[in-house]
């Protein structure tokens, strides 16, 4: 509970803090994603801010905070009923700057601490990375890099590319780990088709009975969903997201990231609701 309430300060302060700027918006999203035995519901807040430094450079920052509740079936996992709460805060830094008209590099740095009632320095981990941005016309882009990143359940290095166009009303973003098709009929709807890797882990206050080298969890899904966001009014917006998780993993890791154990959750649907308030 203190945790949750040191977080939400966290995120009043930012929000009266950064009303200067020239860019920020605030969001609230409610998530849930039951398998046959397992049910994942997810909750997290986020700020944002955005403000142009000067004519070659701006920055970006995001924080966030996650809670994650995992319910099992009765009976079905006998000795792991204490997993089943989670936190994550993150807090996501970008700076871009700008080489030329047509070519731009963006650097990423998240600090972020995952873990499950306790936040101790051990929870700590460091992600970010670094893109180039390379404008080809007017409606197209390209970018590639290299990111460390959790969109497997664990902190790794990966490629990062993607390609950006515009084709009347629509946007498309194609690559990876992320692609999305947005497209918009008026100034207050906009529907979007997405295809993502996502994941993470959180580190265990103490192992659990059954396997006394257990350190973490680690789960990991690929991610194709319809979304629908509806602007209120001038600030004001909600959205609704449902879709379909592949490939779905939830693994008992040690210290060492070896596999201890495979819960088999097996694939299951994504249903999301959320409010975000830009200015």
């Amino acid at each position: 509970m203190r945790i949750k309430i040191l977080v939400w300060v966290m995120l009043l302060v930012y929000t009266f803090s950064m009303k200067s700027q020239e860019k920020f918006s605030a969001d609230f999203n409610l998530k849930t994603e039951p398998t046959e035995e397992i049910k994942f519901n997810e909750s997290s807040a986020g700020i944002f801010f955005s403000k142009k430094i000067n004519d070659k450079n701006e920055i970006t920052n995001t924080t966030s905070y996650t809670n994650l509740k995992i319910k099992y079936e009765a009976g079905a996992y006998e000795g792991f009923e204490g997993l089943n709460q989670f936190n994550r805060i993150q807090n996501k830094f970008e700076l871009l700057h700008t080489i030329s008209n047509k070519t731009k590099l963006i650097f990423v740095l998240t600090p972020t601490a995952n873990f499950q009632q306790n936040l101790g320095i051990s929870d700590m981990s460091i992600l970010g990375g670094f893109q180039l941005l390379q404008e080809l016309s007017s409606k197209t882009a390209v970018s590639i890099g290299f990111e460390r990143s959790t969109v497997f359940g664990l902190s790794k290095f990966i490629p990062k590319v993607s390609f950006f166009g515009t084709i009347n009303q629509m946007d498309i973003l194609v690559g990876f780990p992320n692609s999305k098709i947005s497209y918009s009929n008026n100034e207050r709807n906009n529907f979007s088709l997405s295809n993502s890797f996502n994941g993470s882990f959180y580190n265990l206050d103490k192992p659990v009975d059954l396997y006394s080298e257990a350190a973490k969890i680690s789960t990991s899904q690929m991610t194709t969903a319809l979304e629908y966001e509806r602007n209120m009014d001038n600030n004001w917006f909600i959205n609704f997201k449902a879709g379909y998780n592949f490939d779905k993993k939830y693994n008992l890791l040690d210290k060492n990231n070896h596999k201890l154990y495979d819960f088999n959750t097996g694939n299951g649907y994504i249903l999301s609701v959320g409010i975000k308030y830009k200015q």
